[in-house]
């Protein structure tokens, strides 16, 4: 009897390119430190209530006995004037800090890519609307915009978040109109157009997944400044409100007090510019990884 030896599925195209990716990261040691920070920052918020020393001072709860204590065993990074622990409020502010600016970058990409694509592809009057549009919005600073947005919606976490979404999808339409210029004439979409294919079929079929190498690249980068967009709203008043935690909030509290309770401003701080730090280098890794001028 003879045996039919079995033949391995040709491997998918994505699983050869997520395991490629995988493999950059694991080898370059900055890539591998930045996911690895990533994902425990992500954890942390995600398990916070788990984590935190003290959640409910995290939450906001204030304990008027124990304002502005030096870092000690008890209270590892101090506590700020309301007698709250700075662990359990960083801890527990990773939610804002980090949750709400992928929330804010999923939405944008979810709006401005699939307009860019439509724009590329279809040429003429729509794309001539689509991007004036988008030149209208990219006239002004993201972040003047989005307190330009917020100052209108009223303070607040979420008013904040729409302010961002609003101003950041214009970058990601460009992108994705650039991706569906360069595709539009090749042989595979005009095959599709010439056997009655239709265009809304062409678009998410063809056009889309295609668009996902860059704005995957641009969204990582993207994370770090919407967190420092976030940020600085905070900071400025426009964003969380007390008492709930964030660490843009937090550095705008302690900043009074620098010099001599330096921790009150500093911890958060330092937990902005580390996740800040991480999500760059990942995204310049995956530049790297995605750059075509490297195959030439």
């Amino acid at each position: 009897m003879t045996t039919i030896p079995l033949i391995p599925a040709p491997e998918n195209e994505r699983t050869r390119t997520f395991r490629h990716v995988l493999s950059v990261i694991v080898r370059d040691p900055l890539a591998l430190i930045s996911t690895v920070i990533i994902i425990l920052f992500i954890l942390m918020a995600i398990f916070a209530n788990q984590i935190a020393p003290n959640p409910l001072e995290g939450a906001g709860k204030t304990n008027a006995s124990n304002s502005l204590l030096a870092p000690s065993a008890e209270h590892p990074l101090g506590t700020d004037k309301l007698g709250r622990d700075m662990l359990s409020r960083i801890i527990v502010g990773a939610r804002a800090a980090l949750m709400v600016p992928m929330g804010v970058v999923f939405f944008a990409v979810l709006i401005g890519t699939p307009l860019g694509a439509l724009a590329g592809y279809k040429g003429g009057w729509i794309d001539e609307v689509i991007m004036r549009i988008t030149d209208l919005f990219l006239a002004f600073p993201s972040l003047l915009l989005a307190m330009a947005i917020t100052s209108a919606l009223g303070r607040g976490l979420d008013k904040a978040a729409i302010a961002l979404v609003i101003s950041w999808w214009p970058w990601y339409t460009r992108i994705a109109r650039g991706v569906a210029i360069s595709l539009r004439e090749r042989y595979f979409v005009e095959a599709a157009q010439a056997v009655g294919v239709k265009d809304a079929v062409i678009i998410f079929r063809h056009i889309l997944p295609n668009t996902i190498s860059p704005i995957l690249v641009q969204a990582t980068v993207d994370l770090g400044t919407v967190i420092l967009a976030m940020g600085g709203l905070a900071f400025l008043g426009l964003g969380t409100q007390p008492p709930s935690p964030d660490w843009g909030l937090m550095v705008s509290e302690g900043r009074e007090l620098i010099l001599n309770q330096w921790w009150v401003a500093t911890y958060p701080g330092i937990a902005i510019f580390v996740v800040v730090l991480a999500f760059n280098l990942l995204g310049d890794t995956l530049r790297d990884i995605f750059d075509p001028r490297q195959y030439k």
